[in-house]
């Protein structure tokens, strides 16, 4: 079924090509975040443990909303590790062990690097797109990575 919203096809393409780039991002770093909230080890384990777990289960809600609007402009929403693999802007992480602060300096670059794409590809789903909504969408979901880079860049204060 054809959408009709006041955007072209080539303009809804280019915005969902922006939401998939963005959740296979988000998939990266929702999956570093669980190996991290597994792995930690140390003198704040408990707290880093609980830490890691609500910063995942955030990722995991703007996962489902990257997603979502995806398809709400017409789109397929990436759905396989290969193809998330294949599209990140992100590097996995290394399988050796690492210390906690280690650990909280990848998560933070990580963030920090999303936000930095956010602020490209919301100014060219507004301007180049003309979709205001997803530039609005994304505004919204660099926020959420400011405050989670914030929290991190806190511990290792």
């Amino acid at each position: 079924m054809k959408i009709t919203i006041g955007l072209s096809e080539k303009q809804q393409k280019g915005s969902i090509d922006v939401l998939n780039t963005l959740l296979a991002d988000e998939y990266v770093l929702y999956t570093k975040t669980r190996n991290y909230h597994w792995n930690v080890t140390g003198p704040h384990f408990i707290e880093l443990h609980k830490f890691f777990e609500a910063q995942y289960d955030e990722i995991d809600k703007i996962i489902d909303d990257v997603a979502e609007r995806a398809r709400s402009l017409g789109g397929k929403s990436l759905g396989t590790l290969k193809d998330f693999l294949n599209t990140t802007r992100l590097k996995e992480s290394p399988t050796d062990v690492q210390s906690a602060d280690k650990m909280i300096a990848n998560l933070l670059a990580d963030h920090e690097a999303i936000i930095v794409a956010l602020r490209k590809d919301l100014a060219t789903c507004s301007d180049t797109y003309n979709d205001m909504g997803t530039s609005d969408f994304l505004t919204g979901t660099m926020e959420q990575h400011e405050k989670m880079a914030w929290m991190l860049r806190s511990f290792l204060a």
